[in-house]
């Protein structure tokens, strides 16, 4: 019982501690942390509820085939979840003073996101035992972490357009920082979902694409971070 507790967790806490290590101007404050993985691990019951709601729903309307299967990872279960993750974000972080720095959004997606994957991997690993663990571990819960860093690079830019007063930016980035992770997330969940080759080698490209640029954002957002006011507004336009 205490070795699947520690294989459903480890993933998270290893990602965590990286992107945590990578926010190297101003650390964020442990509590602030807490709350949002804390608030993020919740959303986990709404999911469950508006999934099952969503399923049904999908399987009245489209019947079984693959119009079903694409809606359904789409939207029943790829925009419910991110949707999830961006409330949690907006609301805790979006005004808060500790928001001061370009990175800060990345590590705050990330906490949410990875509150999530830690409840949902636990689930999962005690439900189907160390075999489990293993295979998430290296593909679910890195995905979910990836899909936060997307959403924290959205969201982050959406909050220097605000603090340029460019609310028409603004607006633009915060759909984008729910819509990227969706569609990413989504195409995740069919790849695997359809149980066929061509969708096999479509999710390894996939991932190992996704993979390469998250890292890619990470550690450029972590070089040039810097005041969320200040530094005009070029700040990513060489990502």
């Amino acid at each position: 019982m205490k070795l699947l507790f520690v294989l459903a967790v480890a993933p998270s806490a290893v990602l965590m501690w990286y992107i945590w290590k990578k926010d190297t101007v101003e650390k964020e404050p442990f509590g602030l942390l807490a709350k949002l993985f804390g608030f993020g691990a919740l959303t986990v019951i709404s999911a469950i509820i508006l999934e099952l709601g969503a399923e049904a729903l999908f399987g009245i309307i489209l019947g079984d085939g693959v119009l079903y299967t694409l809606v359904e990872n789409f939207i029943g279960v790829a925009l419910i979840e991110e949707l999830g993750k961006y409330v949690v974000l907006r609301k805790v972080t979006w005004k808060h003073p500790e928001f001061n720095y370009t990175f800060d959004a990345v590590v705050y997606a990330v906490a949410a996101s990875l509150g999530f994957a830690t409840v949902e991997n636990i689930m999962y690993v005690f439900m189907n035992g160390v075999g489990t663990a293993v295979l998430r571990a290296v593909i679910s819960v890195p995905g979910h972490c990836a899909f936060s860093v997307f959403m924290g690079y959205y969201y982050g830019r959406a909050r220097r357009c605000h603090a340029y007063n460019d609310e028409k930016g603004a607006r633009h980035f915060l759909r984008l920082a729910l819509l990227v992770p969706t569609l990413l997330h989504g195409a995740f969940d069919f790849c695997l979902t359809m149980e066929s080759g061509v969708f096999l080698l479509a999710f390894l490209i996939l991932e190992i694409c996704m993979t390469v640029v998250a890292i890619r954002k990470i550690r450029y957002l972590s070089r040039t971070d810097g005041p969320v006011e200040g530094l005009g507004l070029s700040w990513v336009d060489r990502i």
